[in-house]
């Protein structure tokens, strides 16, 4: 739980106290390559965090599948609108390697959200950062370019290109695998 408990603390510190309580109520599962951790139609009742692995997080339009992240290595991820909302999620979240996953239980965050102010803080940062990239992914999406987005991916995470499949990179930059391969071709 190493990765998970300096993860947290990059986030903000808890005390003793609030860290205990907060640290015991996460569930640790060891799943194999192309486990569903949220299937479609499900309530997503977790917030996860892939301490080794990759998690691919998609969604049906059109009959056709769109990745909408990809959660690599001690990163956390969640379907958004059915953790809050309590609603059937979308989106499905699938393992694409074997992972070692941790995930805190929706109605654990709130009880010790309400009982820890500064579990409650950890929360609210954890929230404005998911907010932040999601603001960013839509950005790069609407104003940059295929090649640029491309590039920033390399940036950023060079070894998603070696791990990932490439249609499912390509889903994620929003082109298709024929762009994505004139990309590659002209780097």
């Amino acid at each position: 739980m190493s990765a998970l408990t300096k993860a947290l603390d990059e986030i903000t510190l808890l005390s003793t106290e609030s860290k205990d309580a907060f640290m015991s109520a996460w569930k640790e599962w060891s799943v194999p390559k192309d486990h569903f951790l949220v299937r479609e139609n499900s309530i997503a009742d977790y917030i996860f965090f892939i301490e080794k692995g990759i998690a691919r997080i998609y969604y049906y339009k059109n009959e056709k599948e769109v990745t909408e992240w990809i959660a690599m290595d001690e990163t956390f991820f969640l379907s958004i609108i059915s953790f809050f909302e309590r609603i059937p999620s979308r989106l499905i979240i699938h393992t694409i390697e074997p992972a070692r996953v941790f995930g805190i239980h929706h109605d654990d965050l709130m009880r010790l959200s309400d009982q820890y102010h500064d579990i409650e803080k950890l929360f609210r940062k954890m929230l404005s950062r998911s907010l932040i990239l999601s603001q960013y992914r839509m950005d790069s999406i609407q104003f940059e370019t295929a090649q640029t987005r491309y590039e920033n991916l390399l940036k950023k995470y060079p070894e998603m290109i070696q791990r990932v499949p490439l249609s499912y990179i390509a889903s994620y930059l929003g082109i298709t695998q024929e762009t994505l391969s004139r990309i590659r071709s002209n780097i």
